[in-house]
């Protein structure tokens, strides 16, 4: 068990994971700005990028690069920094670092190594698009991208679709006319969100069935990163649940209990009705009479 107290006096550094925004800077918050001026160093998912972001903001912070293809070999240099009292603010390019992009490692790590991780609130594309498309909120789920591989698509969907709860994914815009129809084959013609373009100016919400987003989409060039936000499960799914004493006759399943669990035959009696959703005298009588 590890109990961390974020704001106690450290020897060592704090990693601090800050949003940054999904496309109008005017989303950054002073907390986060406050961070990434007075931290060691920005462990950035594109220096580039980031930079664009600083310059506007007239922070001379150093950089370094912690993206998907050098995460693992960064991830020594980050702790090391940690230990030595440095903090380090850790960014992708918009939103929330960890959530489809990288990040969960090497706050896995610092964890590990018992480091603070201050992760600050900010701005996030799927909270957004999940109000935003005007579906239960109640219980959601968010997934992510779905797979490419349009046979691992059809079987994630099959598996998610039996869940009550709305689904929230990212979708780039050469994909989303396939997905769209991926979607209406196995979850049907759901009710269904999309939001693109969030908190930039072409901002736009398309909302309505499965079968009307997919006419949208042939009918128009999907542009922007996309969230789509899908319609949970509406009715009760009954999975079937195979019974391991299904092929067994009472008295043979009595039997079971006496000999694998050592009880008496009063006791596996209990056991057998408690199964079969029978009262024990059935049971008894099945038992010690039949």
């Amino acid at each position: 068990m590890r109990i961390q107290k974020s704001y106690e006096p450290r020897d060592e550094g704090i990693l601090y994971v800050v949003p940054t925004p999904i496309g109008n800077l005017e989303d950054i918050t002073y907390r986060a700005l406050t961070i990434l001026k007075s931290v060691n160093v920005i462990a950035a998912e594109d220096t580039r990028n980031t930079k664009k972001l600083l310059n506007h903001f007239e922070i001379s912070t150093p950089l370094i690069s912690y993206h998907e293809h050098n995460k693992r070999e960064r991830e020594y240099l980050l702790l090391e920094k940690l230990a030595n009292g440095e903090s380090i603010a850790l960014v992708s390019d918009a939103g929330m670092p960890a959530i489809s992009d990288p990040g969960y490692e090497i706050v896995q790590a610092a964890i590990e190594q018992d480091y603070a991780v201050v992760v600050l609130p900010g701005a996030n594309a799927a909270l957004i698009a999940l109000v935003g498309s005007g579906l239960p909120n109640k219980e959601f789920l968010f997934y992510g991208f779905l797979p490419r591989k349009q046979k691992e698509k059809e079987e994630e969907l099959e598996r998610l679709g039996k869940l009550k709860a709305t689904l929230i994914f990212y979708e780039s815009p050469y994909r989303v006319k396939e997905t769209l129809k991926t979607i209406g084959k196995q979850l049907g013609n759901r009710q269904i969100a999309i939001a693109r373009e969030l908190s930039k100016r072409f901002e736009e919400y398309i909302r309505g069935t499965v079968d009307e987003l997919i006419t949208w989409a042939n009918e128009n060039e999907p542009k922007g990163e996309f969230c789509i936000v899908v319609e949970g499960n509406a009715h009760d799914v009954i999975e079937e649940v195979e019974l391991w004493w299904s092929d067994l006759s009472i008295p043979n399943h009595v039997d079971h209990y006496i000999q694998e669990k050592g009880v008496t035959s009063k006791e596996a009696i209990k056991l057998v009705a408690k199964d079969r959703d029978l009262p024990k005298r059935d049971v008894y009588q099945a038992y010690h009479i039949e």
